[in-house]
């Protein structure tokens, strides 16, 4: 398994884990905004980790 695949599948991983936070802080944003805010906050840091990964796998294909 090369590079291009080990980014490829914590691409997917981190953004399954993107979406399920979305999700959970969209369904706590009318009880409970505390925990929407924080759910949003991680997905926040999870989406900029995802974009860090697209950069280097899109410099990788390049290659």
């Amino acid at each position: 398994m090369g590079i291009n695949d080990n980014i490829k599948n914590r691409q997917n991983k981190l953004n399954e884990r993107y979406k399920e936070l979305i999700e959970q802080a969209y369904n706590f944003r009318q009880t409970d905004s505390e925990i929407s805010d924080f759910s949003e906050f991680r997905a926040m840091k999870l989406l900029n980790r995802l974009n860090t990964l697209r950069y280097f796998f899109r410099n990788q294909a390049k290659l």
